[in-house]
């Protein structure tokens, strides 16, 4: 499984794998970077951490939501 992180980066926000160096996607707002999110993980399985604009982790996502290891609502 994949692991991928959602953070601010020099005023756009950036979907990495993580170990990567470049990001796989690029937007310039944290919504427009989650709708991009979904598509991208689409027929993916990976986990998405999802951090606030100061770096803090607010949320983990899995996809597909099958493979979530967790029975949590999140």
């Amino acid at each position: 499984m994949d692991n991928y992180h959602i953070k601010s980066h020099d005023g756009h926000w950036d979907l990495t794998r993580q170990g990567a160096d470049r990001a796989s996607i690029s937007k310039p707002t944290k919504a427009e970077i989650l709708e991009a999110t979904h598509a991208f993980m689409a027929g993916k399985t990976g986990s998405v951490k999802i951090h606030r604009a100061d770096g803090t982790l607010e949320e983990e996502r899995t996809y597909p939501r099958s493979a979530d290891p967790s029975r949590s609502r999140g």
